[in-house]
């Protein structure tokens, strides 16, 4: 089935974040209820037709500032040949992995390689070390892996936040009081600026990532604890149990498979 329209009912919850009374949380239940997950490696066809095996690291990561920078960095120096398939003879430098680009923001460098652009991070499908698990995907993944680490650790905070979406707003209430609005949604193909649109494939729309036997909000919990905190979290699964025990058809994802 072709990836469904953008533009659905969905349902959303309001409630104050139990850790900030400055916060409130908005949260799509139709999203974190929903039964998407990564099929990277498993039927992704790449966000770019002519680079299939490469998933959504095409373009690189962006950097969320200097401290995601600083704390991939600790990670890139203990990766080794067997995790990271272009990792350098000599010493690694961060010229060999960071790059600015066209608006000077700092990003995980982009290489080409059989005719396929990616981040220098991504390990081919011919990746075949004599010692090590090999194959294609992320280097910092594989590094997480064993280290028995969530990957949410080593990789920069765009690769592992998506396809959640986190985004503020500061709003003004008519009693003069105001607060900050945290939305916690899919990261759709829209998310990623006027380039979205150009994209060939994208998983969260599509039917085919709509597979997992559980709902975003639990095989996603520890993305969700660090995006939201643990009191937050805590709270948006007591919603989205209720949701998804008294939600109506009207309200599932239209990617996933209904009754």
């Amino acid at each position: 089935m072709p990836e469904v329209d953008l533009v659905f009912p969905r349902a959303w919850v309001e409630f104050e974040n139990p850790a900030d009374a400055s916060e409130v949380m908005r949260c799509d239940l139709t999203w974190l209820t929903s039964g998407y997950t990564c099929i990277f490696g498993q039927g992704c066809q790449g966000i770019y037709a002519d680079a299939p095996d490469v998933g959504c690291c095409t373009l690189g990561a962006h950097f969320a500032d200097d401290a995601d920078e600083q704390r991939v960095a600790s990670y890139v120096e203990r990766l080794t040949p067997q995790l990271w398939q272009l990792m350098p003879t000599r010493p690694v430098t961060a010229e060999d992995w960071v790059e600015t680009d066209d608006e000077g923001a700092r990003k995980t460098l982009t290489v080409e390689v059989e005719g396929q652009q990616a981040c220098v991070f991504h390990n081919r499908t011919d990746f075949a070390p004599e010692h090590g698990p090999g194959g294609a995907g992320c280097a910092l993944h594989g590094l997480a892996l064993t280290l028995d680490l969530d990957p949410l650790e080593t990789k920069p905070d765009v690769c592992w936040q998506l396809p959640i979406r986190r985004t503020f707003r500061d709003v003004d209430r008519p009693d003069g009081t105001s607060y900050t609005e945290v939305s916690i949604g899919e990261y759709d193909r829209r998310g990623w600026g006027p380039g979205g649109h150009d994209l060939d494939w994208y998983c969260s729309g599509n039917t085919e990532a709509h597979v997992a036997p559980e709902p975003v909000y639990l095989t996603h919990a520890p993305e969700l604890t660090e995006l939201m905190g643990r009191a937050a979290y805590d709270e948006l699964v007591r919603h989205c149990d209720a949701h998804v025990r008294s939600r109506s058809v009207l309200a599932l994802h239209p990617a996933d498979p209904h009754p």
